[in-house]
């Protein structure tokens, strides 16, 4: 065993996540933590930094158990007041920086937040208006400038790491979003199974290019702080422009999520032969679904590796692929749970399936949420024996991998015949003139269903057809059954601000009216 990885697994066993800052502090004061442009934040500093603003917090009345929600872009003063919250044992209620009056309206009437923390005027929107209009209490700004105090009159630090402090918010796009709860603890214990499964070490350099306030923040950041080395903020992403700062720190990891992948991969088509960040060698996500062919492209035209995990709001993360994996384990599954995660696979009444055969995902360890606000919502989300209920499809295989094949809500019911989109949606990427694919059914008449394919196509790719597609599709051994009635080609598919996933109600109501 490393030294590193001795060191990290000695600080998993942090009860809370201010005691991991503070042990990481003392272990290492002087190495970086967070980077961003000129910026250069030491964990020593991190740990000062956070203790000012909690004092500053306290001052306005911030105290164990108060609400405290904020919207934030993800910037080193968002990961420091954040921080400071945890260190005063405050309940915190992040919140995306894109979501609008509804979803943030929401979200503050829920949670009961007491405080409300904006960045002012941030890419054209004013926040601090809208948090006006929503009638929100204690608002203030934090983008540039945080409270700031004399540590010297904070209490006591908390030392319960199982107490609810966290309430995360899923994704609204047909109903309002649930509050889904959790801890230090069940963070942390996220944080560890990323950490373990990537293999890192201190000499990496890591970067954070989607929202701070997604689930992933926290389990990025308790990666940083288990591991001790940093990683890039980026307050806005998007490519090219990026390049510049991954050169300029050396980023070794990168990645997100599928579409980062994507945009990655299309960058380095622009230039093949030339590595578009020298330093790089991994790429790692999760949050959406990955086609094989993406895994692929990436490890041959990119010359990196690439490594994908599965998680949600209410589970960080439930699986990793890893770096020293078989190539098709890799490409083709989520990888393995840590210790401490259960997966079951069951039928539609609860019982246990096979190896190799197909059904509902179901969870239960350390990471899982505690629950929704709804305490409705909560009975309905666990199974008798306390596993959590994802609504995923996939089945486990005799090594431990786990494949998932779908949605429950997302199996296309054709002539009652069950057809996963992802399997359709894995083969499209096969396509030379397929930049990106979703699969979606639409009511029909005589089918109850019809199969469609909206894709994107690459700049200068052939048009494409319904029988070209079919034909691609045929040939890569579908069923007859599963091949799409309907094809229809868009210039970008609707996605979501967090991990840039794909909305598929959007293209329901597009195209087939639901």
């Amino acid at each position: 065993m490393s030294v590193v990885t001795g060191t990290a697994q000695a600080l998993e066993s942090s009860r809370t996540l201010w005691e991991l800052i503070e042990r990481r502090a003392a272990l290492t004061p002087r190495r970086p933590a967070l980077l961003q442009g000129d910026r250069v934040l030491t964990f020593g500093a991190l740990r000062e930094r956070c203790e000012r603003a909690a004092a500053g917090l306290y001052g306005m009345g911030v105290r164990p158990g108060t609400v405290v929600a904020w919207q934030l872009p993800t910037r080193i003063e968002t990961v420091i007041l954040s921080f400071a919250l945890a260190r005063l044992g405050a309940v915190q209620s992040p919140l995306i920086p894109f979501s609008r009056d509804r979803e943030a309206g929401f979200a503050l009437r829920e949670s009961g937040a007491e405080f409300f923390a904006v960045p002012g005027v941030w890419r054209g929107f004013d926040h601090t208006a809208m948090a006006r209009r929503l009638g929100a209490r204690g608002v203030f700004e934090a983008y540039d400038h945080l409270p700031d105090g004399d540590p010297g009159v904070l209490p006591p630090a908390p030392r319960d790491g199982t107490s609810v402090r966290w309430i995360y918010w899923t994704s609204g796009t047909t109903s309002d979003p649930k509050g889904v709860l959790h801890t230090d603890r069940s963070l942390i214990a996220g944080g560890s199974c990323l950490a373990g499964a990537l293999r890192l070490s201190e000499a990496d350099v890591g970067s954070m290019a989607f929202p701070f306030a997604h689930i992933a923040g926290p389990d990025y950041t308790v990666m940083l702080l288990l591991h001790g080395f940093p990683a890039v903020l980026f307050e806005h992403f998007a490519l090219p422009d990026a390049l510049a700062e991954y050169r300029r720190h050396g980023v070794t990891v990168a990645g997100g999520s599928t579409a980062f992948y994507s945009m990655f991969l299309a960058e380095q088509r622009k230039r093949p032969g030339e590595r578009i960040i020298p330093t790089l060698r991994l790429l790692a996500g999760g949050g959406a679904p990955k086609p094989p062919e993406v895994y692929h492209a990436v490890v041959r035209e990119m010359g990196v590796q690439l490594t994908h995990g599965y998680g949600m709001t209410e589970v960080p993360m439930i699986t990793m692929g890893d770096p020293e994996d078989t190539p098709e384990n890799l490409a083709a599954t989520e990888g393995r749970p840590p210790a401490g995660m259960e997966i079951r696979v069951t039928d539609r009444a609860g019982g246990p399936l096979a190896p190799g055969v197909d059904g509902e995902v179901r969870l239960r360890g350390d990471a899982v949420c505690r629950g929704y606000l709804d305490p409705a919502q909560s009975r309905a989300a666990f199974d008798a024996d306390g596993f959590l209920l994802t609504g995923d499809v996939g089945h486990v295989r005799e090594s431990g991998h786990l494949v998932l094949t779908g949605r429950i809500k997302d199996i296309i019911i054709r002539k009652g015949e069950n057809i996963s989109a992802k399997e359709i949606e894995d083969l499209l990427h096969t396509h030379p003139d397929v930049g990106d694919a979703a699969v979606i059914g639409l009511p029909d008449a005589e089918r109850g269903e019809l199969v469609c394919a909206v894709v994107e196509q690459p700049p200068g790719t052939r048009e494409l057809t319904l029988a070209g597609i079919t034909a691609h599709l045929r040939a890569q051994g579908l069923s007859a059954h599963k091949l799409p009635e309907r094809l229809e080609v868009v210039e970008a598919l609707p996605r979501n601000e967090t991990l840039r996933k794909v909305v598929k109600s959007t293209l329901r109501r597009r195209f087939g009216g639901a």
